[in-house]
């Protein structure tokens, strides 16, 4: 049914676009036609089937037999139908509940979503209930922007490369249909309000539309345009923080839902432009954003290592995190397109289609099926978006260039995420003013490329004995009022000390809080779903940057385990007074210890093997003995030495080769990385509990 002829606008992407809108429009209309239906904004309970409805009605009669008699048989027989309506009921709930989660197992989202409609009902939700409210929301993101844009002072000189690039890309190769496929196949089917074909359609076709999306596809790469069909964007409010007032548009967090069709294009753009940029070594090795092998993880587990050696070795540390105001939101297109070409090499028909997405682009507001109008989107990489994310990383690029000025200056980024760090001794404390020339030069940068600097969400952190932090915090000028006892960094709470003690009580604290939410959900969930929810809220808590826990103490252990065993006697139901080491091993559930363990020796394996970041790659070195040993060959790794327990010694670059050196060597020698998880988890299991 769907055999459009698309000859005469083969190469014109957005005649090409608008034909397949068009047919899809008119094949909609002849399957599922357009009909109009009346429906209840009253909170409706979707489990509540008609066979329950009938049951309903029929307990109703017999409610009002009673009444008219009041007879003690009827009495009995209404109370036994209603028992039976309940268990009805709850039935009928757990298995909606049940199958949704099941069904949503690979989307996180879905599963948390479902899970608060069950814990709290009464969640708070955007407050748009008309167009008229759409519009404010619009018209406070746009004018957000454009206060930001006028406290800058974007730079009006001719830009030039800070580098010299020795690389060009100019034109795309085309896509097959295999390309194509393959990348359907990865993506999460999602959808939008300006979407023709609902994408779960598109899937279920996916073999009569993916020649034409191919087609649309190598169409707009060999023209060097973007259909503007794709470049119009729903903005979708999502508030920053669950306890923040929902009636304040500045607490919500605009997140651009984009046409399905247009995340397929910028994925297969984004695919040959990473390749590029790895290809060339093009991207900041400090930069952990968005990029393949790179977690906040590996950020935070870089910056901690280095810290606690400096600690090791008798110096102090100085910690800043910056933060920037809207910065997705303020990027200035021709700077960018710029930037391409200048710093990036790209040119020729490339930069005519990175041109033709940033124009003409536009976005309205949507939320409770209610759409705004549509503004234009002057500045900005829509947020949500595929290739967004990847030229916000290329437009402040710089950063790390001028940052590296600083000798003794270090730092890490994630996306807009800033992290400064200087590390001294108590007679170099004139090195503090070579961190502050830095955060100046940051700034001025920042002006001048229309980003702004937080001030007021700046946040340093002084790593070194209590009774030192006044006077090295007395050195640190402007800097001073920001110093704080502990900072979230990157969702982990770094202290003083770098023991982590905020960051555990924190953890310990969230989990039990989430467990007892959990535990209301296991009469509605059975035992294989339940598990997933404890996973997806409990474990995924207690696994978070767990390499960075080497630095815990036994009682610190001891209370992270508290939690897993909370979570597998809710599971199992075992009694509290249980033991709970065959209650773990019967779960195949590797303890809290263990757990971390696994994790460094994970990320050890990846660094070995080129799957990891270059920079934490570089904290380990192989093991070579002065003259041949038996050792030699067997990929051992070298310790290095340090001085305090509490230290150098928790340190990645310390614990890690600790850890390999004690595996047996079938594991040194495991040839993928899912080899060497089986037989590392099988290993750690056995050591856990035998």
């Amino acid at each position: 049914m769907f055999q459009p002829c698309f000859d005469d606008v083969c190469n014109d992407a957005e005649s090409y676009m608008n034909c397949f809108n068009v047919h899809c429009e008119s094949v909609l209309d002849m399957v599922a036609p357009v009909k109009r239906k009346i429906v209840s904004s009253k909170n409706s309970q979707p489990w509540l089937n008609e066979e329950i409805a009938s049951f309903r009605r029929s307990c109703r009669k017999v409610e009002r037999l009673f009444k008219a008699t009041n007879l003690e048989v009827h009495r009995l027989h209404l109370k036994e139908m209603i028992l039976s309506l309940n268990e009805m009921i709850k039935q009928a709930r757990s298995t909606y509940f049940a199958n949704l989660v099941n069904s949503n197992k690979r989307n996180p989202k879905v599963v948390f979503d479902t899970i608060q409609k069950i814990v709290s009902p009464s969640s708070p939700s955007v407050p748009i209930s008309t167009t008229d409210d759409c519009n404010k929301f619009l018209k406070y993101f746009v004018a957000k922007v454009e206060d930001i844009r006028q406290n800058v002072s974007p730079s009006n000189v001719s830009m030039t490369s800070m580098s010299s690039i020795t690389c060009s890309w100019s034109l795309f190769p085309g896509v097959s249909m295999e390309d194509v496929m393959e990348i359907l196949r990865k993506m999460k089917p999602s959808s939008c309000p300006f979407d023709v074909l609902p994408t779960s359609l598109l899937y279920k076709a996916i073999d009569v539309v993916a020649p034409h999306v191919v087609n649309l596809i190598n169409v707009s790469l060999s023209t060097g345009l973007v259909p503007n069909f794709l470049k119009q964007a729903a903005i979708s409010p999502i508030l920053k923080k669950p306890n923040l007032d929902p009636a304040e548009p500045g607490n919500y967090r605009p997140i651009s839902k984009l046409p399905f069709l247009s995340k397929v294009l910028e994925k297969v753009v984004a695919e040959q432009l990473i390749a590029y940029l790895d290809l060339n070594e093009m991207l900041d090795k400090f930069q952990s954003g968005f990029r393949k092998m790179h977690s906040t993880e590996t950020a935070l587990l870089k910056v901690s290592s280095d810290i606690q050696m400096a600690a090791d070795s008798g110096q102090y540390s100085v910690l800043v995190l910056l933060d920037l105001s809207a910065a997705f939101d303020t990027v200035d297109h021709k700077l960018l397109l710029q930037r391409l070409n200048t710093d990036f090499g790209i040119s020729g028909m490339v930069l005519e289609w990175f041109s033709s997405y940033l124009t003409n682009r536009t976005f309205s507001v949507c939320a409770n099926n209610i759409l705004s109008e549509a503004t234009p989107l002057v500045y900005g990489v829509p947020q949500g978006s595929v290739l967004g994310p990847i030229l916000f990383l290329l437009y402040i690029s710089p950063i790390g260039k001028i940052i590296r000025h600083f000798k003794h200056v270090s730092y890490h980024l994630y996306a807009d995420d800033i992290q400064l760090y200087i590390s001294f001794k108590e007679s170099e404390l004139h090195k503090l003013s070579e961190l502050m020339d830095c955060i100046s030069s940051i700034k001025t940068w920042l002006s001048e490329n229309c980003l702004q600097l937080n001030s007021e969400k700046t946040e340093s952190l002084i790593i070194a004995p209590e009774q030192k932090i006044p006077f090295i915090k007395s050195h640190l000028g402007s800097l001073g009022p920001s110093v704080q006892s502990s900072i979230r960094n990157l969702g982990v709470w770094f202290d003083q000390s770098l023991s982590l003690d905020n960051h555990s009580r924190l953890l310990v604290k969230n989990c039990f809080y989430h467990l007892r939410n959990i535990a209301k959900l296991k009469p509605v969930l059975s035992g294989t779903d339940l598990e997933l929810v404890i996973h997806a809220f409990i474990s995924s808590r207690l696994d978070y940057c767990n390499s960075l826990f080497s630095c815990f103490n036994k009682n610190v252990l001891n209370r992270l385990q508290l939690v897993q065993n909370a979570a597998a006697r809710l599971l199992t139901g075992s009694s509290r007074w249980s033991h709970i080491t065959p209650v773990l091993s019967s779960l195949h559930w590797l303890p809290i210890k263990f757990r971390i363990d696994f994790k460094i020796l994970v990320l050890t394996f990846r660094a070995l093997h080129d799957q990891a970041p270059k920079y934490l790659c570089e904290l380990l070195q192989t093991y070579s003995p002065g003259r041949s040993l038996r050792s030699s060959d067997q990929n051992l790794l070298m310790v290095p030495k340090t001085r305090f327990k509490t230290r150098g010694d928790v340190s990645f670059q310390a614990v890690a080769p600790k850890l390999w050196n004690a595996l047996p060597l079938s594991l040194h020698v495991a040839d993928t990385i899912d080899s060497f998880k089986k037989q590392l988890k099988t290993f750690l299991f056995n050591r856990a509990f035998s």
